[in-house]
């Protein structure tokens, strides 16, 4: 007999009504033959109630105790829902976190899972009971009850769906996934279908239909997560391996508003100069998002990363003694930007993508001041005041309010093999460790850097429809500033055969396009560490940085998402560069599922 997994959020147990529907759509599932497991949060704004109650008491409430009093949230609503499936003629039985066995590390308030034992769940599951799992909480090898932090409800849900060989339906109070947030673009569209690497970019991106971590978690194990509304029996959206329609190349777009950028201008163009800014920044416990390094010239490079907003005096603070102690030329700062993305797995497979965003943001006059590319991700940096024309200008130009009448139905999209995740997740220990599935090297590039372009709207867009007018594939896309004069700095990657044909289109747009410097290298490397984690591992990057710096490698060019971390070499570095990587996550490296 099948085992579906349901979660429902605190909007959708809310009030007894809300518990009553919520158990009747478990009643369903079972009356068509499924075993039922519901995971449920705290009710509506409980779980804020007990934090405010504490913070009564004291400033700074110790974390055991708080996790202690926010896992009652959790075990109010299962005891509910167990009586309402009761009080409907039916079997139900309600277990926290512990009575199901879910065993966690002791980071209170932001604990790991370490294992989960299915025994308990699947006797009372082969009884005939509707099993009501308490989600968010755990309990450590000393019997300390814990819990999961953000999102942890859906990370219970998940986790059980994988332990249990299950499917995964998500509850909540929207339809499903938008090609953007519809509370920002009211013309977003729901899309039926979803990838597990795009919907982690979109989570990363502040997507709040799921929590980044528990999309890893479904990853990872081959779990299909569907989401839907609680309040009306629609369709949904499915994460899978599968995307509704990656012959369009983007599928969503995100804006993050509170970002602020740092830039370092003038760093020592050596091994371990950015291991040492990141290690010390990271030491502060301050969370970097885009990191932008272009290719030096002359010995010295350029080093460009954003931080929340409310993290940027803290990070200035932690990167002055290094700012002194490598010479490093200048730092600046903005603290009014925002980050523009838009992802697509199909972008991988096509290109142009990067011209049509450029292009749509110049036609509204908005600067970009950082640019980062992934596979699957093109990140920009723009004037806050300028975020919601951009977000709307990006999700205009790629038609994303529109389905494509000619995309193939996701449903006849080929998945991937299905593996048995019970039995793959039993198996190891520590089942939220970092999985790394590649390290990767691309010998077949050269860079190309532009310095001292003026940083005004439309550069970009007029230098890369000029090269892709010429048939050149670029793949990696690094902007960021030089210092506060104004200027910025332009390094991107295309293959090693067209580097004296972009060079050439390069130098005659200089009268459209003026710029100080034009250099390339003809022959680099990429090396790529791609995985499940990257975002909730924060120390990915850092570990990179710092291997490549103990083997006397110097990273020419730094760009990050929130599925692979890629830097540029030389390419007289790149077999040792690999093996070094291979080394230093040799505890990690895990094959795709």
């Amino acid at each position: 007999m099948s085992i579906i997994v349901q979660k429902f959020g605190g909007t959708s147990v809310a009030t007894t009504e809300k518990i009553l529907s919520a158990a009747k759509k478990a009643i369903k599932a079972q009356q068509e033959g499924h075993q039922v497991v519901m995971v449920v949060s705290a009710m509506g704004k409980n779980t804020d109630t007990l934090v405010a109650l504490a913070h009564e008491l004291m400033e700074r409430p110790p974390a055991r105790e708080m996790d202690m009093l926010l896992s009652t949230g959790e075990q109010v609503s299962v005891a509910l829902t167990a009586m309402a499936i009761v009080s409907l003629g039916h079997k139900a039985v309600s277990l926290t976190g512990a009575q199901i066995g879910i065993r966690t590390d002791n980071a209170f308030g932001k604990a790991r899972i370490i294992s989960i034992s299915t025994d308990r769940m699947q006797k009372l599951l082969d009884d005939g009971n509707i099993v009501i799992a308490a989600g968010f909480q755990g309990i450590d090898e000393d019997f300390n009850i814990t819990t999961l932090g953000r999102g942890g409800s859906d990370t219970t849900a998940v986790s059980l769906a994988a332990v249990l060989g299950a499917r995964c339906e998500i509850y909540t109070d929207v339809d499903g996934v938008y090609t953007a947030d519809p509370r920002v673009v009211t013309c977003a569209r729901k899309v039926s279908h979803t990838s597990y690497d795009e919907m982690l970019e979109l989570a990363s991106l502040g997507a709040g239909v799921m929590h980044s971590r528990s999309i890893e978690f479904a990853k990872k194990f081959n779990v299909p997560v569907h989401v839907r509304n609680s309040s009306v029996d629609n369709a949904g959206t499915i994460i899978s391996t599968i995307s509704e329609d990656p012959s369009r190349g983007v599928s969503g777009a995100a804006v993050t508003l509170d970002e602020a950028r740092v830039t370092l201008t003038g760093v020592p163009d050596k091994p371990g100069s950015s291991n040492a800014i990141f290690s010390t920044i990271a030491q502060a416990n301050i969370t970097v998002d885009m990191i932008v390094q272009d290719a030096g010239t002359d010995g010295l490079s350029n080093i460009s990363f954003t931080v929340p907003s409310s993290d940027l005096a803290p990070t200035l603070d932690a990167v002055q003694p290094i700012v002194e102690q490598l010479g490093i030329q200048n730092i600046s700062h903005r603290d009014n930007v925002s980050k523009v993305s838009v992802v697509g797995i199909g972008m991988a497979e096509q290109s142009g993508v990067s011209d049509r965003m450029f292009r749509a943001l110049a036609e509204e006059n908005i600067n970009i001041h950082m640019i980062t590319t992934s596979q699957i991700k093109i990140s920009v940096l723009v004037d806050r005041d300028q975020a919601m024309d951009a977000i709307y200008a990006v999700h205009n130009v790629f038609k994303l309010d529109k389905q494509n009448p000619d995309a193939v139905p996701a449903e006849s999209q080929q998945a991937t093999t299905a593996v048995d995740p019970a039995a793959a997740a039993n198996e190891l220990q520590g089942l939220e460790e970092l999985s790394i599935t590649e390290i990767s090297l691309d010998s077949t590039q050269a860079s190309i850097s532009i310095q001292g372009i003026a940083d005004v709207p439309g550069i970009a867009a007029t230098i890369f429809e000029k090269v892709a007018q010429q048939d050149i594939v670029v793949d990696m896309i690094i902007q960021s500033y030089l210092d506060n004069s104004e200027l910025a700095s332009l390094s991107f990657t295309v293959d090693r055969n067209d580097v004296d044909r972009t060079l050439e289109v390069i130098r005659e747009l200089e009268s459209e396009v003026p710029f100080q410097q034009l250099s390339s290298n003809p022959a680099v490397a990429k090396l790529s560490v791609s995985g499940i984690g990257l975002r909730s591992h924060t120390g990915v990057a850092i570990r990179m940085f710092q291997s490549l710096a103990e083997a006397g490698l110097n990273i020419e060019m730094i760009n990050t998402s929130e599925v692979r971390v890629n830097v540029v070499v030389d390419d007289s570095q790149a077999a040792v560069g690999l093996e070094t990587l291979k080394q230093a996550f040799a505890d990690v490296i895990q094959p795709t599922r």
